[in-house]
C-alpha cells in the first residue's frame, strides 16, 4: 500500500488479529513459537530416526512388489527356520584364476568361511569346489576338497576343469578358454544360515566379517583382486551415499545460502532471524515426519530443498516489504501492520496453491509420502515465516531503537537508483514497445518446449542410486573429512557387465499358483513355456535359460540313477518330462539331497512354483519386462510375472501416469483457486488466471530442459512439474498481489509495474539468487537421482523467477488493452 488512506485501512479480518498479536506481544508470539519447537524437537529425540534409501522405499505397496513378497512368503519356510541370505565373492586374478594356486585359495577361504563360529555360512560354492568334485565326487568339505586339488597332477587338473564347465557350469568370466583351464575372473557364491526375520544391518555384519577373512587370506585384497558383494552390503553401502552425500552438499548449501542471504539482507540480526526460521521449519518438519511415523528418504531430501525455496523467498519478501515502510518514515508496528496486511493474503495463496501442487501427489504411491510430508512443511513455512519472523523483526527492532548499535543495510532491494532496480524494468520496458508480439513468441515457445518435453525418457532400476566412477573419484580428492566411504558396487557392476555379460539385475521371476502344478500336465506346461523364448531371455538351443523343478528334477535325474529310473518310470511321453502321477516323483525329489533346491522351486503342497528366467545382458528393462508378462499371459496356468525388474518397470510406469496425472490435478486445482482468490478479494477473477501465463510457461521450459538435459523422469524428480506450478506461483502471486495494489490504488499500468518489479521484483531476485545457488549445490550429490533432482529444482526457480518479471508485465498490459478496447484483433475488427 502506498498512500495514506490506504495506509489507515481497516485491517482485513484474515490479517487483523495476526496483525495484533505480532505489532503489540511480538515476545510472546516468539515465546509461543519456541515451544511448539521444543515439542518437536522432543518427539525427534526420542525416536529411532528411521532411514529409508534406493529402490525399496519406492517399490512398497506395488502390485508386483506385493507378488514378489508372496513368493518370499510362500517359500520362507518351506520346512527350513533359514532365510538363506547369499553373497558372492569375486575373485581377479589376470593371469590365471583357475591356476593351482588360485584355486586352493579359493578353498581356503571356503574351508574358513565354512568353519568359523558365528558366521553362519551353510554352503558356498566355487570354481575350486566344482572341480574337485568333479575329481573325487565323495570329498564333501572343503578341506577334502583342497587335497584333492593340491595333489592332482596339473594335466589332470586342467582335463578336470573342462570337465566340470560341461557337467556343472564352472562361475567364471566369459575369457574362459576350456582348452587351457584358464579365466581372469570367478565367482564363490555364499549361502548363509540367517533366520527369515533378519535384520540387513545384522546380515550386513556377516558379510563384513567375511570379506575380513579373504583379507586375511595371503593373495586376497579386499578392493584389489576380491570383491565381496551382497544384497545387505549393497543396502548400507547406499545408505552411507545418502550421509556421504549430506556430509558435503549440506555444508556447500549452508554457506551459499548464508552469502546471498547476507547479500539480500545486509544486516546480521535480519540474517539470523531467516535463518533461525528456516531451522524452524526443518525442525517442524522433520518432528512431524517421527509423528506421522513417515522415514526419511532420498525423495523426502527434494521436500526440504522445496521448503529452502519457499521459505528464503518469504523471508526476503516479508523483510524487504517492511524496509520500503519504513524508507517513507513509519514507525516499527505502522510498517510492520502494512507489511503483513499486504503480504499475509499473497503468502497464504502461495501456500495453499503450493499445497494443491503437493496434494496432487496423493494420488500415487510412489509419490504419497512426498505430498504428506510437502504440505506439512508448507504450512509451517507460512505460520513460521508469516507470523514468527514479522514478530522476532519487531522485537528486535524495538530493542535496537535507541540504542547505539549500528544500522546496517535497511535499504529495499531494486530501488530505482540501483543496478538491479535498472535491470528489472527489462520486462516493464517490453510491455511498452510490443507486448503482444513478446507474448506470442513465448506462448510458441512453451508450445514447442512442451512437445519437446514429451520425449522425456523415463529410468528406474537400483543403478539409479550408483554414482559414476568419476563422481566418486572427485570426492576422494576432498579433504580427509569430506572424503566418502569404500563402495564396491562400481567394481561389481564392471565384473558383471564387462567379464560375466549380465546385468546387475539378470533375470525375471515368474509366479505359478495353480493346484495343476501336481496334474499330469504341470511340468510339461512349465517345459512348453520356456520353449521357443523371446529374444530378450537367455537360451541355450531353443530352450530359455531359467531355473525351476524341472531344472532341478533334471539336474538330480543325472547325479542319482535310482531317481532317473523313476522319472523315466512316469514318463509317458518319453520327452523326460513326467507326466503321470507326479506327486510320486515329488515325493522322492523332496526326501534327496536335492529335496532344499526343490523346496526353493515348488511349495511343499505342490501348488506353487517360481521359474527365474535369465535376461540377454543386450535386453532393455521394458523388453525383458514385456517378454516376462507375455510368458506368464501365455502359460496355461495361473501365472504371474514378478522380480525386480518387472516391479521398476511397474514403477515407472505408475510415476509416469502419476506425474501427468498430479500436473493435471494441480493446474486444475490452482487456476479454480487463484480465480476464485481474486475475485473474492479484489473483484476480479482475471488476475488469477494472469498468473498462470507466466507459471505455465516455466514448467514448458522445465519439460523441454529434462529432455535437453537428458534427465530422464524418475521416483525422485516426478513430482517436479506439479510441484513447479507452486514455485511458479510462489513468484506470480507476490509480482501481481503487489502490482493489483498498486494499480488500483489509482497508479497509471506503467507506473505500477514499474513500482511492482522494483519492490518486489528485488524480492524475487534476492529469492531466486539464494535459492538457485542453495539448491543447485544438490548437483554436487553423490545419488544421480538427487543431483538431477538439484538440477531441476534450480531451473524450476529460475524459469519462475525469468517468466515473473520478463512475461507477466506483457501479460498484464496486452489485458488492460483488451478490457478496455485499445487493442481489437483485425479480425474481429472486420468482422
Amino acid at each position: 500500500m502506498s498512500s495514506a488512506d490506504t495506509d489507515q485501512a481497516e485491517d482485513s479480518r484474515l490479517t487483523r488479529w495476526v496483525n495484533t498479536a505480532i505489532t503489540t506481544r511480538p515476545w510472546t508470539v516468539v515465546f509461543v513459537f519456541v515451544v511448539i519447537t521444543a515439542v518437536f524437537l522432543g518427539a525427534i529425540a526420542v525416536s529411532e530416526g528411521e532411514e529409508e534409501a534406493g529402490a525399496d522405499q519406492f517399490t512398497e505397496g506395488s502390485d508386483a512388489q506385493e507378488a514378489f513378497d508372496e513368493i518370499q512368503e510362500e517359500f520362507r519356510d518351506e520346512g527350513r527356520d533359514t532365510g538363506g541370505t547369499t553373497a558372492q565373492l569375486f575373485v581377479e586374478d589376470d593371469r590365471n584364476v583357475l591356476s593351482k594356486p588360485s584355486l586352493l585359495r579359493m578353498l581356503t577361504f571356503q574351508d574358513r568361511i565354512e568353519t568359523e563360529d558365528g558366521l553362519r555360512v551353510e554352503s558356498s560354492t566355487s570354481p575350486a569346489s566344482l572341480v574337485a568334485e568333479q575329481l573325487d565326487p565323495d570329498a564333501t568339505t572343503a578341506e577334502d576338497k583342497y587335497r584333492t586339488i593340491e595333489r592332482t597332477p596339473q594335466r589332470q587338473l586342467d582335463q578336470a576343469i573342462a570337465d566340470a564347465d560341461e557337467t556343472a557350469g564352472l562361475p567364471v568370466s566369459t575369457d574362459f578358454k576350456p582348452e587351457s583351464g584358464s579365466a581372469s575372473v570367478a565367482q564363490v557364491a555364499i549361502t548363509y544360515n540367517t533366520p527369515p526375520n533378519a535384520e540387513t544391518s545384522d546380515t550386513a555384519d556377516l558379510q563384513f566379517q567375511t570379506q575380513d577373512i579373504a583379507d586375511s587370506i595371503e593373495g586376497y585384497e579386499s578392493g584389489e583382486n576380491v570383491i565381496l558383494f551382497g544384497d545387505a552390503i549393497i543396502e548400507e553401502e547406499t545408505l552411507q551415499l545418502l550421509s556421504d552425500t549430506a556430509i558435503v552438499v549440506f555444508p556447500a548449501a549452508i554457506i551459499l545460502i548464508i552469502f546471498f542471504l547476507g547479500v539480500a539482507y545486509r544486516d546480521p540480526i535480519d540474517l539470523m532471524l531467516g535463518l533461525v526460521s528456516l531451522v524452524l521449519t526443518f525442525i517442524w518438519t522433520f518432528g512431524f515426519m517421527t509423528l506421522a511415523e513417515i522415514p526419511f528418504s532420498d525423495q523426502l531430501i527434494t521436500v526440504f530443498a522445496l521448503l529452502l525455496a519457499v521459505g528464503i523467498d518469504f523471508g526476503i519478501h516479508i523483510i524487504n516489504r517492511y524496509r520500503e515502510e519504513r524508507e517513507l518514515g513509519k514507525q516499527i508496528e505502522e510498517s510492520m501492520r502494512i507489511t503483513t496486511q499486504q503480504l499475509l493474503i499473497a503468502l497464504l495463496i502461495v501456500t495453499l496453491t503450493t499445497v494443491f501442487s503437493l496434494l496432487a501427489n496423493l494420488i500415487s504411491d510412489v509419490t504419497r509420502d512426498f505430498g504428506i510430508v510437502g504440505t506439512a512443511g508448507i504450512i509451517f513455512t507460512f505460520l513460521i515465516f508469516g507470523i514468527f519472523l514479522p514478530a522476532g523483526k519487531v522485537g528486535a527492532d524495538t530493542l535496537r531503537e535507541g540504542t547505539r548499535f549500528p544500522e546496517f543495510g535497511t535499504s529495499p532491494l531494486g530501488k530505482e537508483d540501483s543496478a538491479l532496480g535498472r535491470v528489472l524494468t527489462v520486462g516493464v520496458t517490453i510491455s511498452k514497445v510490443a507486448p503482444v508480439v513478446f507474448l506470442v513468441t513465448v506462448l510458441a515457445l512453451g508450445v514447442g518446449a512442451t512437445a519437446y518435453g514429451t520425449g522425456v525418457d523415463t529410468e528406474f532400476d537400483e543403478q539409479a542410486f550408483f554414482p559414476d566412477e568419476d563422481r566418486i573419484e572427485q570426492y576422494e580428492s576432498l579433504p580427509g573429512p569430506l572424503q566418502p566411504g569404500e563402495y564396491t558396487f562400481i567394481q561389481v557392476l564392471s565384473y558383471l557387465e564387462d567379464d560375466f555379460e549380465q546385468g546387475f539385475q539378470d533375470s525375471v521371476t515368474i509366479y505359478v499358483d495353480d493346484n495343476d502344478l501336481r496334474s499330469d500336465r504341470g511340468l510339461t506346461e512349465i517345459d512348453r513355456a520356456l520353449y521357443d523364448p523371446d529374444d530378450a531371455f537367455k537360451s541355450e538351443g531353443r530352450q530359455a535359460d531359467a531355473e525351476s523343478i524341472l531344472s532341478v528334477i533334471e539336474s538330480h535325474e543325472s547325479a542319482d540313477p535310482e531317481f532317473a529310473r523313476t522319472v523315466q518310470r512316469y514318463d509317458g511321453s518319453g520327452d523326460g518330462i513326467p507326466d503321470r502321477n507326479v506327486d510320486v516323483v515329488y515325493d522322492d525329489l523332496f526326501d534327496s539331497p536335492a529335496g532344499d533346491q526343490a523346496r526353493d522351486r515348488l511349495t511343499t503342497d505342490r501348488t506353487g512354483a517360481v521359474i527365474d528366467v535369465q535376461v540377454d545382458v543386450d535386453a532393455e528393462q521394458e523388453e525383458a519386462v514385456a517378454a516376462a508378462r507375455a510368458l506368464a499371459e501365455d502359460m496355461r496356468l495361473d501365472a504371474t510375472a514378478t522380480g525386480q525388474l518387472v516391479i521398476f518397470e511397474s514403477i515407472l510406469e505408475e510415476i509416469t501416469d502419476a506425474s501427468l496425472n498430479s500436473l493435471l490435478v494441480a493446474f486444475v486445482l490452482t487456476m479454480v483457486f487463484l480465480v476464485l482468490s481474486y475475485w473474492w478479494l479484489e473483484g476480479r477473477a482475471v488476475y488469477g488466471v494472469l498468473n498462470l501465463v507466466p507459471v505455465l510457461l516455466a514448467v514448458a521450459l522445465l519439460a523441454g530442459s529434462m529432455r535437453a538435459f537428458d534427465i530422464p523422469l524418475s521416483p525422485i524428480n516426478a513430482p517436479i512439474l506439479s510441484v513447479s506450478i507452486g514455485l511458479g506461483v510462489d513468484y506470480t502471486v507476490h509480482f501481481m498481489h503487489r502490482f493489483v495494489d498498486e494499480f488500483e490504488d489509482g497508479k497509471s499500468i506503467q507506473d505500477a509495474l514499474q513500482t511492482t518489479v522494483r519492490g518486489t521484483g528485488g524480492a524475487l531476485t534476492g529469492s531466486m539468487l539464494t535459492t538457485v545457488s542453495g539448491l543447485g549445490v544438490l548437483y554436487l550429490a553423490l545419488i544421480p537421482l538427487i543431483m538431477e533432482f538439484g538440477l531441476l529444482l534450480a531451473l524450476g526457480v529460475f524459469y519462475a523467477w525469468l517468466s515473473s518479471v520478463l512475461v507477466l508485465p506483457s501479460a498484464i498490459v496486452v489485458w488492460d488493452r483488451v478490457s478496455t478496447g485499445e487493442f481489437v484483433p483485425s479480425w474481429l475488427a472486420r468482422a
